[in-house]
């Protein structure tokens, strides 16, 4: 256990937008989190990796390796992880309804609180025009995207040198942006809508990269965030309270590093079968592509 840092145990994690395969994704961080964070349940909350920026070229660091690691060896030891696909993992849409490691796939899931509240768990990238209806648009969106995380990772390789934080600059410029700010509100409004269409008592999804929780009328809307620029996630204590940790805040870079010195339990079973999954993924999109 890292100095200072103690396992925490919820009802449930809720994750999303992850973005494996991408330079922007910060495996460590999530790495860091799962290893002092435990669950009955886990929810993948879709676009976990990245088919879309791995089908023009392939980028798979160990980190991204020990990530897939972590959530199957949780899930061999009893935790239920339930992977709900988004648009950038869309490849894995045409498996719901199976199993992988123990990880269930599905289009969409209901999970019940412990004070009895229903929640509906989606992506949410059919409640966005753009990708739903213009994806050569959310293409483009995807790649002037890209630039700002780029800028963003040598923006915080600067602030680390000087003794700062991690900060998120793209977030800030997202939030600083009028129609930005429209776009979340009309998402939040679209999702919200389609929860009381659904007769349920709140919805959980992930898509925009904007964490938060709040009441839309009688509806409980809950965005996880995302791990590539705010490091986000959306546990369930045993009383069936939400809460929203903001890790990259919670951990400072010293005792992150501390963190990924920490030798994992070799398992070459498991080695195997996640170098096994990457191939057959690259095979996948290539395919697709």
């Amino acid at each position: 256990m890292s100095a200072g840092v103690e396992t925490r145990s919820y009802r449930a994690i809720f994750l999303s937008d992850v973005h494996l395969g991408t330079r922007g994704c910060k495996a460590e961080f999530l790495l860091d989190f799962l290893r002092f964070n435990e669950a009955e349940t886990i929810y993948l909350v879709g676009d976990i990796f990245d088919g879309w920026r791995l089908k023009k070229s392939w980028y798979w660091p160990q980190a991204h390796n020990d990530v897939v690691q972590k959530l199957l060896r949780k899930a061999r030891k009893g935790t239920r992880v339930v992977y709900v696909p988004g648009n950038h993992d869309e490849v894995l849409r045409s498996y719901t309804g199976h199993h992988f490691g123990g990880v269930e796939v599905a289009g969409e899931a209901i999970h019940e609180t412990a004070d009895g509240r229903r929640m509906l768990v989606v992506h949410g990238d059919a409640f966005d025009g753009v990708v739903t209806y213009a994806k050569w648009l959310a293409l483009l969106g995807d790649w002037s995207y890209n630039l700002a995380i780029d800028a963003n990772h040598w923006f915080n390789l600067l602030r680390r040198r000087l003794g700062f934080g991690y900060w998120s600059m793209s977030a800030w410029l997202k939030l600083k942006v009028k129609n930005a700010v429209q776009f979340i509100d009309q998402y939040e409004q679209a999702v919200a809508e389609e929860a009381r269409r659904r007769g349920v008592d709140g919805v959980i999804c992930g898509h925009i990269h904007q964490a938060e929780q709040r009441m839309i009328g009688e509806i409980l809307y809950i965005n996880d965030g995302d791990w590539v620029e705010s490091c986000t996630a959306l546990v369930e204590h045993f009383d069936g309270r939400f809460e929203i940790l903001h890790w990259a805040e919670r951990r400072n870079f010293s005792m992150l590093e501390a963190a990924r010195a920490l030798p994992e339990p070799e398992d070459d079973e498991l080695t195997a079968a996640v170098a096994a999954t990457a191939r057959a993924l690259r095979r996948k999109l290539g395919e697709a592509a």
